[in-house]
């Protein structure tokens, strides 16, 4: 599972924005932001170098916090 949909509503930006940024479809960053597909680690640090923003901020933990 990945954050984009709240770093995208955080920073306010669109995503068509990030699509075209990207060179992806809005049909793949639309897929990507709700979940329904995973991006490879390739585009998920494109996503964050974008972004500006650490890949991590990206990524759902796997581990329950303590």
């Amino acid at each position: 599972m990945n954050r984009i949909k709240e770093v995208l509503e955080e920073k306010g930006i669109k995503q068509i924005w990030l699509a075209e940024k990207l060179g992806k479809s809005y049909n793949m960053v639309n897929a990507y932001v709700q979940n329904r597909q995973q991006p490879r680690l390739e585009i998920l640090m494109n996503i964050a170098e974008i972004l500006d923003i650490d890949v991590k901020e990206l990524i759902i933990s796997n581990k329950k916090q303590k």
